[in-house]
């Protein structure tokens, strides 16, 4: 499923009562290094909903450049599964378990609305997400309402006195991108 500015808004809200209850929930799948893309290609043939957070990279050598695709997190692959699909998923060799909670045992789950603004700004933003896995102070609750990235929520953060937006991911840390103060609005309850 692409994601757009409109599915973000359309879909049903979880908790509300709309739309029809399904038992799929997002996981991070953990796989050898390097194995990420063949192991969402083998999920996509079994009709398993995935997602490798990619983007482009530029590359110097001293006598070319050359874009590249990078997988922003090694190692993960979010699924989102049913607890039989979950199941299979580990049948395969390349992934060795899911990300769990420390001292817990049963996989840690990414809700919904965080995974669609994460791969919404993965998607739509013209800068270079960075995952900060530091602590970082809660910000201001903000959309965007100019550039690449209206209609995003996030949270306003200073990091190495530059402003950035900030989308939070259980257990991952924060994806952070690079946004001028006048392209936010503080949300107000």
């Amino acid at each position: 499923m692409i994601l757009t500015k409109e599915t973000l808004s359309a879909g049903p809200k979880i908790g509300t009562g709309e739309g029809v209850a399904h038992s799929k929930r997002w996981y991070v799948a953990l796989v050898r290094m390097h194995h990420e893309k063949k192991v969402a290609e083998r999920l996509d043939k079994m009709g398993i909903e995935n997602f490798v957070p990619v983007q482009q990279e530029v590359h110097q050598w001293s006598d070319r450049r050359k874009v590249v695709e990078s997988v922003l997190l090694p190692m993960m692959v979010f699924v989102h599964a049913d607890p039989k699909e979950r199941k299979e998923v580990l049948s395969f060799s390349t992934v060795s378990r899911y990300m769990v909670m420390r001292g817990e045992s049963s996989p840690t789950i990414i809700p919904d609305e965080q995974m669609a603004r994460f791969r919404f700004m993965l998607d739509y933003s013209e800068e270079a997400i960075c995952m900060n896995s530091a602590p970082l102070a809660r910000g201001e609750k903000v959309c965007v309402v100019k550039g690449p990235l209206t209609g995003l929520v996030g949270e306003l953060v200073t990091v190495d006195g530059r402003s950035k937006i900030a989308v939070r991911l259980d257990m991952l840390g924060c994806a952070c991108a690079d946004m001028p103060v006048g392209y936010v609005e503080p949300i107000t309850y």
